[in-house]
């Protein structure tokens, strides 16, 4: 399974003002969207196109666009929600779904609490969305319902992932291409990626 680091410059000078404790909830949010703008543009390099003939003010010539290919964005909520908007910029007319997970506090095991697909979402290439790829919990889980929906062809893109959380998702969905903007150390003993940027979904929307 092809996992991809876009360790572009502006990437990660983003990274690091986001990862920074002093970021506030505004800008940390704009930079999430920023990071994951710059993330579709690797995760959307192999998106098929179509010669098509257009005028330009000069002449006539053969351009190429993107095929008929239906795109879809799943954001597992909630802090999935922030990279949304950042693909929209890129490919408007893609489709957005939402998968709601939480975590049982009895046995740590994701528990599904909402699921809103597109109706065609097996005829769709699908790029799913999760900030924090940390232990991979919710992930793996969103990646089986996705297929259990009929889903192919899926990338998963996340800001920061564990090699916990990477593993994990290569051994139980080894057909399934990674996009991140950065691998971190480790795992700490409640599950939170170090260095990493903290809860992502606190930042996003100030709650503690």
């Amino acid at each position: 399974m092809k996992l991809t680091v876009v360790n572009h410059p502006l990437v990660q000078h983003k990274l690091a003002i986001l990862r920074d404790k002093h970021t506030g909830n505004k800008e940390f949010r704009e930079l999430a969207e920023e990071v994951t703008l710059l993330l579709a543009y690797e995760a959307m390099r192999d998106l098929e196109l179509d010669p098509v003939t257009i005028e330009t003010p000069l002449t006539t010539m053969t351009a190429h666009m993107l095929s008929g290919k239906k795109l879809a964005v799943v954001a597992i909520l909630r802090a999935g929600l922030v990279m949304v908007d950042g693909i929209l910029k890129l490919v408007p007319a893609a489709k957005v779904g939402h998968i709601g997970l939480y975590r049982d506090p009895e046995t740590l095991k994701p528990v599904e609490y909402y699921c809103k697909l597109p109706s065609d979402i097996a005829e769709r290439r699908v790029f799913l969305l999760d900030p924090m790829l940390a232990t991979a919990g919710s992930a793996v889980h969103a990646l089986s319902i996705l297929k259990r929906k009929g889903a192919q062809q899926i990338k998963l893109m996340s800001i920061i992932a564990a090699p916990e959380g990477i593993r994990r998702v290569q051994e139980t969905h080894p057909d399934v291409e990674i996009v991140v903007a950065a691998v971190d150390s480790h795992l700490n003993d409640h599950g939170y990626i170090v260095p990493g940027l903290g809860d992502a979904g606190d930042r996003i929307y100030g709650t503690r």
